[in-house]
């Protein structure tokens, strides 16, 4: 009854029916089926769907495996998510959501996945084209030599940005300016500079491409100048923030302006 008498829908809950109601379950299970374990021996397998339910939360709210497991339980809108029920009380433990991750790491499921939401969009005619927006994040990993090997991860690496000190490695991402769908990516470490993988994330079809100050130089790389298609993209590229200095009055108002309508046109694309 406290349930049911609920006066208002959170904005967690309201976002995991959206997501409920868009993700296609039916076609994402037929291809993480050929891959899933089905062991007739020991304790009765847990619904496929169930778990992909799990693992998608874990993504969306970046939580480890035993954090997602507390706060199913502790979470109405993430129960009503999994679909588990009062009566059925039942909700997969640490250890199997984690050999699920390593199942779909193995088998690189995570890239059909995204190739398969692309197609349905592409064939819906939801993806516009000719304009590509570019950037990359840090994504931090753990500095600890606690495992078997007693050393960190080969594939990570140390960088500076803002004055501090990050360890890990960066996701480089190709964002639908039209859109906001994020249509290709590369992982690297994160001592790879942007502008170095700036040339996988441009469309076959696409005329421009941005990118903030980081990209600054990106048309006259090798691999950029050695493709006929990446040659003709015109990339535009925001400036580096020492050359915003303007010497007089009016050069300050100007700067002003123009930067107002990127910042106005960026918060419309999030919004979007």
């Amino acid at each position: 009854m406290e349930v049911q008498n609920l006066s208002k829908t959170t904005r967690r809950a309201e976002f995991l029916r959206k997501m409920d109601e868009i993700i296609p379950w039916g076609k994402i299970v037929e291809l993480v089926q050929p891959y899933y374990y089905n062991k007739k021996l020991g304790r009765k397998l847990i619904p496929l769907e169930t778990m992909l339910r799990m693992y998608f939360l874990q993504i969306w709210f970046s939580l480890s495996d035993p954090a997602v497991e507390d706060a199913i339980y502790d979470s109405l809108a993430f129960k009503e998510f999994m679909k588990i029920s009062f009566g059925n009380f039942k909700v997969p433990d640490e250890t199997t959501l984690c050999n699920f991750r390593h199942l779909l790491e193995e088998n690189k499921i995570g890239e059909k996945i995204n190739e398969l939401v692309k197609n349905m969009l592409e064939n819906s005619g939801l993806i516009m084209h000719g304009e590509t927006v570019v950037d990359a994040t840090i994504i931090t990993a753990s500095k600890s030599t606690r495992n078997e090997n007693h050393e960190r991860d080969p594939e990570m690496k140390s960088t500076k940005k803002g004055g501090n000190y990050y360890f890990g490695g960066k996701i480089h991402i190709g964002v639908d300016d039209g859109t906001g769908y994020v249509h290709s990516f590369e992982v690297t470490a994160a001592n790879e500079h942007d502008v170095t993988v700036a040339h996988k994330l441009v469309r076959e079809d696409d005329e421009y491409c941005k990118g903030d100050s980081g990209y600054i130089g990106v048309e006259k790389r090798e691999e950029i100048l050695a493709d006929e298609h990446l040659a003709q993209v015109e990339f535009r590229t925001v400036r580096h923030p020492s050359s915003k200095k303007a010497k007089s009055e009016c050069q300050k108002y100007w700067n002003k302006k123009v930067e107002s309508y990127h910042q106005c046109r960026y918060r419309f694309h999030e919004k979007t």
